[in-house]
């Protein structure tokens, strides 16, 4: 394997071309608006003195609202990703990354996810349960984009795993189980019955689906080990806090709640899994497949 700073490698600093006016608007746009995102979209889900999401939509999305809703604690996840994003929004500001192929072909996503994020806030807050559903799909379809090209190019060093790859793989995973969470939450308001035992075939097929997405996701993205693993992190946090609430709070559900664990098991373990047969089989892990 060649050393991603070697003369041949392709974010070797020395081969870049010279930053454009494109690579300047992009870096003080991604910094600017992620300040203003991040900001907006923590004082819009409680912070500050706002509304809590927990509260908003008349508690739709409250942790005890439906069968696949995260125990509370859960959400103590947004302070490490609004952190990555934060640590994200800096280094691709840094002028010796303006011309790094992977912030330019990432860093305006990265963006546009995060004021997709306050959007869907915006509308929670507002009561539009349905357009909510529409907005955190497209956060997840864009996010998805931004995690394959992360996979697919190498990185400068393994700074920048950390400060990109970690950020938007927790970023990911959290977003993949808050999509089921909410869906079934909207479903949930219109008369669906997704908080007792009627709702339980729906919501272990949900946590089947998204065991499933994990293993591919895993597999998606196993040319990053850090943006694999900590994708499947987070989808593990996410669901183990649904089975901790189905089984310690209401509405109580043992068979959702084993479930649950069960795919948050699968989600955590897959990508280490997938590295280590990489490794088995002399496959190069950081190598796009």
């Amino acid at each position: 394997m060649s050393n991603p700073t070697s003369p041949t490698s392709p974010t070797d600093p020395s081969l870049a071309p010279p930053a454009t006016r494109a690579d300047t608007l992009r870096r003080w746009a991604v910094l600017i608006g992620a300040v203003g995102a991040i900001v907006g979209a923590a004082y819009g889900s409680g912070a500050f003195g706002g509304t809590p999401i927990a509260e908003a939509a008349g508690g739709a999305l409250a942790a005890d609202a439906t069968l696949l809703a995260p125990a509370t604690a859960a959400f103590g996840i947004w302070s490490f990703i609004y952190l990555g994003l934060a640590v994200f929004a800096v280094f691709q500001f840094l002028p010796r990354h303006a011309t790094d192929p992977r912030l330019r072909a990432t860093a305006w996503l990265v963006l546009v996810s995060m004021l997709l994020n306050a959007a869907w806030i915006g509308v929670v807050q507002a009561g539009a349960l349905w357009a909510s559903v529409i907005v955190i799909v497209a956060l997840v379809i864009v996010l998805s984009v931004v995690a394959a090209r992360l996979a697919s190019t190498p990185p400068s060093d393994w700074r920048e795993r950390l400060t990109t790859d970690v950020p938007v793989g927790l970023y990911l995973g959290w977003v993949v189980v808050a999509t089921i969470a909410n869906a079934t939450a909207v479903l949930a308001a219109s008369d669906g019955d997704f908080s007792a035992g009627d709702g339980m075939p729906f919501a272990i097929a949900a946590l089947v689906m998204a065991a499933a997405l994990s293993i591919a996701l895993a597999r998606g993205l196993r040319a990053s080990p850090p943006l694999s693993m900590a994708t499947g992190f987070a989808l593990a946090w996410g669901l183990w806090w649904i089975a901790v609430g189905r089984l310690t709070d209401s509405p109580a559900n043992t068979a959702v709640g084993w479930a649950a664990g069960l795919a948050a098991i699968v989600a955590l373990a897959t990508p280490f899994a997938i590295r280590d047969f990489s490794y088995v089989n002399r496959k190069d892990p950081l190598a796009p497949q």
